[in-house]
């Protein structure tokens, strides 16, 4: 994903060091990496509607992209969002905390170039190493856990979706029929480009399409699909100990995240536009 890094005017794009050390897309080019903190730039946020969509202004400046494409989101909501994510920020932006932003700014210019078709197959490859569908035999009480806390999700998503999903201790994984892959692309297609986005950020937090569409279907909530997520982790923890702050911090990270991209989602699905919403009083 691409972060966001607005200056007053127009986005440079960061020297060829600064991304050399960025993730890895699919396509092979390399995302930015988060940047540093940077001191606060302006005084008021606010949101306007132009042509394209709703735009977010700080102070009398449009916001722009990495690409130095002007910000648009195509929903009120999703503009108030990101606009609250900025008007949040104290005296130093930070930009690692500004995940609806950056969902949007990769939305926008869409680094890796890749169309639906290819954002759905992506999604769906993920049901091949689906976190819920990998089980251990030992320890007896570790593979308990997962029988007692995944099992549901998955017969849910079985019964929700009409397929056939299944498990396996097997290294291989389980073998996902075909036709189970071929309705998750159908029901895929129904989102637009924007929530795709969205859903594979979420994906990628959880490991997992099973929890992603239980999450984004409100079948569970983010806490829930957090702790499935980390079930193992949570084990090892309560048998081992925690290791001071570490797994807290991570906690509290993934559930940001995994909030964030629920949430833009849902805003990207919603045609609905907030009257008269105000940032401040």
């Amino acid at each position: 994903l691409w972060w966001a890094h607005s200056p007053p005017t127009r986005i440079p794009r960061p020297p060829p060091a600064a991304t050399g050390s960025g993730p890895v897309g699919p396509c092979g080019c390399r995302a930015y990496a988060p940047p540093a903190e940077r001191k606060r730039f302006y005084q008021n946020v606010s949101i306007s509607q132009g042509e394209g969509g709703f735009e977010i202004n700080l102070d009398h400046r449009k916001l722009k992209t990495p690409q130095a494409k002007l910000f648009t989101v195509p929903s009120e909501a999703l503009a108030i969002a990101v606009a609250t994510e900025w008007d949040s920020q104290k005296d130093t932006i930070k930009f690692y905390t500004m995940h609806l932003t950056t969902l949007c700014n990769t939305a926008l210019d869409n680094p890796t170039q890749r169309n639906k078709t290819q954002l759905i197959r992506a999604a769906v490859k993920f049901l091949d190493t689906d976190t819920v569908c990998y089980r251990v035999e030992e320890p007896p009480a570790l593979a308990e856990l997962q029988k007692n806390e995944w099992d549901p999700v998955v017969a849910w998503a079985e019964k929700r979706y009409n397929v056939t999903i299944g498990s396996s201790t097997s290294i291989l994984g389980p073998n996902i029929p075909a036709s189970t892959k071929e309705t998750f692309v159908t029901h895929l297609a129904s989102y637009n480009m924007w929530a795709l986005q969205g859903i594979e950020f979420v994906i990628t937090q959880l490991k997992s399409l099973i929890l992603s569409m239980s999450l984004i279907d409100r079948h569970i909530t983010v806490e829930k699909a957090v702790l499935l997520s980390r079930l193992e982790e949570e084990y090892q923890i309560r048998r081992w100990g925690n290791v001071e702050w570490a797994h807290d911090y991570d906690l509290c990270e993934l559930r940001a995240r995994t909030a964030a991209g629920t949430l833009f989602v849902h805003l990207c699905s919603e045609s609905s536009t907030v009257k008269h919403k105000l940032l401040q009083d």
